[in-house]
Parts: C-alpha cells; structure tokens; sequence
C-alpha cells in the first residue's frame, strides 16, 4: 500500500536526492539516480524528468521503468500529452487512468502502455517552466496531495541543480541556450481599458539590512530624522510635478500619501523601536511588519489596501536610510515599460518615467486601489487581481496588456503579436481620425444636430471632456469622490470640488446626479446591509430619504459651488413621481436657508430625473409636469425591465437592448418627453456604442452622455448617417417579434455606409 510522505520524509527524500548529486558518475547517471531514488521513495514503478530544449520541445532527460531507449529520444511539444500539458498550464496534474484522458498519447518506444496512474508537476525557476517530473504506477492509484507537494519540493531542486549544471552537461545546456520561453496568458480585472505594447518590468525591492542593533541610539535617531525630511522632500517635489499640480482626485491621494508620512502614531512607533536599540532600519522593517499584521487582520477592503501606502512608505523609508533614494528606471534606454507589480502605493508609480510607461499589472489590486486611480490619471491601462502574474513573467519579456478583456499576453507568440500590433495600429489610426472630429459638430448628413456629453466621475475627465470635444457633462457622479474619500466629505469639501468641476467646464454644462450608493456602490467607511438582491435594495435615493442630512448637506454644497452660475441637478433611481416631489422639498428649503444666509442662489436651477425602474414609466404624464428634463438609465431600466442581473455571466448577453420591447419603450418615453417639451436625454452603456447609438438617433433621442472615448465613434457615426433615412427603416421594425434587431440594423448601417 502507497504511503503518503509526511514532512520528515520529505526531508529524507531530500536529503537522499542530495546525496545523488554528489555522488560519483557522469551527470546522466547522476539524473537517472535522482529518478531511481524518487521513484522508490514514492513506491512508484515509473519517475521521469523532461527537459524543456529549445523551440519549445520537451525531451525525456533521465528514467527509470520505461524502456531506455526512450531517453534522448522521446519528445513532446508544448500541450501535446499529458506531460506537454502540465508544462504548458504550469500546474501538477494526478490521474487515476490516464488512458482514458482525451490528451492521452501513446509512444511505443516509452513501453509505457502498461502503467495507468500518472502524477506530474512543473519544473520552475523563477516562475518559469524549465521541464517536468513524473511518476507513474500499473495500479489505478490515487496521488495524495502530500504527495504531490513532495514532487514540487523536489522539482523545485532539481530546477536549481539544472541551472547550475549539476545534473546536466555542459553540452547538453548549450543546446537550451536562447530557449524561448512559452507564451502565457493571464486574466484579471479591467480597472482601467486600453491596449498597449512594451517590455516587462518587475516592481521589486530587494532591501538587505547588515546591521540591527543599534552602537549609539542617538545617532540613529538622527540617522532616521535625516531620511525623514529627505523623503518628505521628495514627495513634496513629486506633488509639484506638472501632472499632479493641476488637482484632481489624484492628487488629493497623493496628499492623503502625504499625510500617512506625517501620521504621528506611525512616526511615535519607529522612535519607540529605535529606543529600544535598534537601528534606525531595523526599526522601520519592525514597525513595518507590525502594521503588516494589523491591517490584514482587518476584514475592511478599504483599510486593507492602505496597507500598500504605509509599506511603500516605510520601503521609502529604508531606501533614504540606505543612501539610495532612487527605486525606479528613470533612464532614456527605458522606454516602453509594461509595469508588473504584487501592489504598490501611488507615489511608487509616479517614480517611474511617466513618458516611458505604457500600462500597469497588479497581482493584487481593486478599483478603490490609490495606484489604480493615479494610474487612470495617467492614462495608461491597468490590470488588477492578475492571480500568480509576478510568477510567469520576468524583466524584458515582451508583453499585450489587453485592459478592454482584462487579460496579459507575456511573451505572445509571433501571430499573437502582430494580431495586437495591427490592431493598436488601427486604434492610433482611428483615434488620430476621430481627433480630427474636435471642432465639427455631431450632425447627420441630412441636417439633424445631436448633443454629445461624457459621464464624469473624477476631476480629470473634466480634461477629457475637453480633449474630446464633448458639448458637457450629461452625468457627474458626485458618489464618486465618497467612494475615494476615507470618510464623509463634509460640505466645504464637496463644495470646493463641485466649484471646480464648473470652474474647469468653461461654460459647458454639468449635470450632477446626487449621491447614488448602496448596490453595487459601497463606501469604503460606511456598512451598508445589501440584502438578497442589492441592486434592487436600499441605495440611491432611498438612502437619501431615510437619511435627509446627507442629501441636505451636498445641496447645500452645490448651491454654494454655484455662486450664481445655472445648476442642473438629477435624482437617481427614482421609482414614484411622490419620492421626487420629497426631494424637491428638501431641495426648496436649502434654496430658503442659502437665501437667508444672503448666498448666491444659482441664476437658473434645473430639476430633473434618471428614469430607471420601470414603474416611473407609468407616471410620466404627472412626472413631467414637474422636472425640467429626463434622462434614462439605460443600465438599470433594462436591468428591471427583463429581471435580468446584469453581473450575471449567464444573462449578460441574454437580453438585447436592441430588442423590439426595449426599443418600443424608449421610443414611447421620447415621445411623451417631445409632447410635453422636456428634453430626454441616454446616459447608459447604450449611448457609447455606435450600432446602438445609431438605434438611439433613429428612435429620437438628441442627447446622449457616454465614455469620453466614446465621443469619436459615436460622432463619426453620427456624421456619416442619415436620420430620416433609419427611422423610416426603423419604424418598420419595431412590431417585430424577433430576439434581436442587432444584426438588421448592423446591415442597414454597412447598406448605408454608417461607420460603426
């Protein structure tokens, strides 16, 4: 019977191996004694090591109970087999009947046909695949896992034997030289789209302190003070960079960055350590590890994360100690850098050469990440939660980050490259083409002029907008900022960044929808009880009403960032015409007190609602004597239109918005909107796309808000269709009781020459 090693014989088998190795005999005695040895420990009747040669191939080094013959001999590519399989995922694999596994392949000068088990794991170094090691049995035997990690163990070993030559001749590793490593592919989570090309570079610091005990406790405390404002110092020059002077939600994170270098609890603890005799390093590095246990005790995401900012701080920290302030390559020969890291603080990414950065890939990572903020300030895409990236890729490999599909090409095959090649061609090409639509207007080719806005959320889309030549802002989500905050932001706050973003709009205007949180919007330093189904549960206005202080509050402060400027205002999720009528109330008496506090009250104040649950749509007769203009929710309505969870895989794209209902419903809220002489506007995902845009024209809507990048298809779109000729075509649809209208507008569009 198999037994299952524990970890003493783990160490046994070590040691044994070991011992193979500095045995006498050539190196490929001593490789097949490593495989007899393994083999008896594991009672296995067959143990093989591949080695990975060049172009891919793996080839059968070292035996013992196949037929010998077959070393030097038998090959496999890359996924071909059981054996190219576990090199090609990277992964062990343990299987009780391999003959009956689909990827099964039989060699007959291995005489492998009588054994049926098989277990295999990867041979890594430094994260690389360099070969594989298997064992086999006649029985149907099932692998332990303690087994399984014992072959890791000794994998792992046999890799850094390999490299140093032990085990392999010299001969032989001449033929691995200039080996191309496999292409591979990791997914994660968008947290900022783009598509960019470049050469890996790992974010890795290795700090080796010699020194713990301090000679004199004073002359370090003067030692960490000097490193200190030395680091200080060089914030401060980072915050006054031309990029982050101008403000932004990125900078205020850099300034909380700030802050977390001036926090006096953490400061009063390095002290307290250095008291204690040690030296001003090894004082961080404790304090450090103290705070590295602390938060991730917390069950707090947002605390979690900040984590990130005191270690980047203390690395910081150790770096001045060190006399070697300097933690990224800065130089002209770096150029086109793909950035690949576990985590790091936001001030670690602006290190780096913001000319020479083409995107950035996280390990770790959320959207409320502080890097991931100042990284979409920067522009560049970022991929989070790459599960293991930092294990398949090292300095220099060519790399895709694909931050549309959330997925990480390291070294793509020559095909891959040049499919993403042509396509960030085509992309540059098509953006230089739509830069070329700034100045001109979003009008049909028979004369019907359309209002195109951006949905904003962070100061810097205010530049966006700009740079796109977006007529305004036809939703601000002023929940974002409370999202990024690390607590309520109290009036002044909201009011300064309110009075910015209208500031910085020149006269374009800006629609602010209020506070829009619960679902799938948490904040950070506020629970929030999400129910069954949150979506559909306490958030947005329904917080709002039960708690009036915070609607009162940022009224109060969009009032004040007025100063006598026309304000637009919008109600989310708004479900009966009774829900905004408390709303204006509430509204109306910040109006009165401003008023007796002799504020400026705005010159034209506009009221108006998303129309985004379904049953607001039976109320638009009494709805629309009351707001000034509507503007559908395209995400939400038809989320609840057809019970469809919109995160769900399953139903993503089960449900068209390109559907006849779909369709019938947003033509009759135009029509309603048109009759009453309110304007309607789309703020959904609907409007940024182009074939869905053009349905949107063709039904009657003039005004759409979308992604800033979307500003130029949808343009471009606009400029090269023919409004009466697609509502004609239209109208003729939508009694249709078809799935989809999706592909008979996509024909009308290339019928009709409409870029889509």
């Amino acid at each position: 019977m198999a037994r299952s090693p524990n970890m003493s014989g783990s160490r046994r088998l070590l040691a044994r191996v070991r011992d193979t190795m500095a045995g006498a005999g050539t190196a490929q005695e001593r490789l097949d004694g490593i495989a007899t040895t393994i083999a008896a420990d594991l009672v296995a009747e067959v143990c093989s090591i591949y080695v990975l040669r060049a172009g891919e191939i793996l080839e059968l080094f070292a035996n013992t109970g196949l037929t010998p013959e077959a070393v030097h001999r038998t090959r496999l590519n890359i996924g071909e087999g059981l054996i190219g399989i576990i090199a090609q995922r990277a992964r062990p694999i343990a299987l009780t009947n391999v003959q009956d596994h689909p990827a099964y392949v039989y060699r007959p000068e291995t005489g492998e046909e009588r054994y049926h088990s098989l277990a295999g794991v990867p041979i890594l170094r430094d994260g690389r695949v360099t070969g594989v090691l298997a064992v086999q049995n006649r029985t149907q035997r099932q692998y332990t896992e303690e087994e399984l990690e014992t072959l890791e163990t000794i994998a792992m070993v046999v890799a850094e034997m390999i490299a140093g030559g032990g085990l392999i001749s010299v001969d032989e590793l001449q033929a691995i030289e200039g080996l191309t490593m496999l292409p591979v592919s990791v997914e994660g989570v968008r947290l900022n789209g783009g598509l960019a090309i470049g050469t890996a570079y790992r974010h890795e610091r290795r700090i080796s302190i010699d020194k713990l005990v301090a000679d004199d406790t004073e002359a370090e405390r003067i030692r960490f003070g000097g490193a200190l404002g030395e680091m200080h110092g060089a914030i401060d020059r980072m915050l006054a960079a031309s990029d982050v002077a101008s403000g932004g939600e990125h900078r205020e994170i850099l300034e909380t960055y700030r802050m977390f270098a001036e926090d006096a609890g953490w400061l009063a603890r390095i002290h307290e350590a250095i008291e204690t005799g040690l030296t001003a390093e090894a004082a961080v590095i404790k304090v450090r590890n103290d705070t590295r246990v602390r938060f991730r005790q917390q069950m707090d995401p947002y605390l979690r994360e900040r984590l990130h900012d005191f270690e980047d701080l203390a690395n910081r920290l150790l770096n001045h100690l060190a006399g070697d302030p300097e933690t990224a390559p800065n130089s002209p020969e770096t150029r086109d850098i793909i950035l690949f890291a576990r985590n790091m603080g936001p001030a670690e990414l602006l290190d780096y050469d913001r000319a020479a950065l083409r995107g950035l890939v996280l390990e770790e990572g959320s959207a409320t990440t502080h890097v991931a903020i100042v990284a979409k300030a920067l522009d560049i895409p970022v991929i989070g939660r790459a599960a293991e990236v930092m294990a398949t890729v090292e300095n220099n490999d060519i790399v895709v980050l694909d931050g549309d599909n959330a997925e990480v090409h390291v070294r793509p095959s020559e095909e891959t490259l040049q499919s993403f090649s042509d396509t960030l061609n085509a992309r540059q090409q098509r953006i230089a083409a739509y830069a070329s639509l700034h100045d001109v207007p979003a009008e049909t080719k028979d004369g019907l002029r359309l209002s195109l806005s951006i949905n904003a959320g962070l100061f810097i889309d205010i530049q966006n907008m700009k740079d796109t030549g977006a007529d305004g802002i036809g939703l601000y989500r002023t929940e974002i900022p409370f999202m990024e905050s690390n607590d309520f932001p109290d009036v002044d706050r909201q009011a300064e960044l309110y009075k910015r973003v209208i500031d910085e709009s020149d006269g374009r205007p800006v629609i602010f929808r209020t506070l829009d949180v619960g679902g799938d919007k948490g904040l950070p330093y506020w629970k929030v009880d999400e129910g069954e189904n949150p979506a559909m549960g306490w958030r947005a206005v329904r917080v709002a009403l039960d708690r009036p202080v915070l609607l009162r509050h940022q009224f109060r402060a969009l009032i004040r960032a007025a100063e006598g400027r026309d304000l637009s205002v919008m109600f989310p999720m708004i479900t009966e015409v009774a829900e905004f009528d408390s709303l204006v109330a509430i509204l109306n008496q910040e109006l009165k007190t401003a008023e007796e506090r002799n504020r400026k009250l705005p010159r034209l104040l506009k009221v108006g609602t998303m129309l985004e649950v379904p049953a607001l749509a039976f109320q638009m007769k009494a709805l629309l004597q009351r707001v000034d203009f509507v503007s559908v929710g395209s995400n939400d309505l038809f989320q609840f239109l057809f019970a469809s969870d919109r995160g769900s895989p399953l139903l993503a794209d089960r449900y068209d918005p390109l559907s006849p209902p779909a369709l019938n419903l947003l033509g009759e809220l135009v029509r309603q909107c048109d009759e009453a002489g309110k304007p309607i506007s789309l703020c959904g995902e609907m409007a940024s796309r182009p074939l869905d845009a053009m349905a949107l024209v063709g039904l009657g809507f003039r005004n759409l808000s979308m992604t800033p990048s979307a500003i130029g298809p949808v343009k471009a779109m606009i400029r090269s269709l023919s409004a009466s000729d697609l509502k004609r075509y239209l109208d003729t649809l939508l009694q249709s009781h078809e799935h989809s209208l999706r592909e008979k507008l996509r024909e009308f569009a290339v019928d009709h020459g409409v870029m889509i």
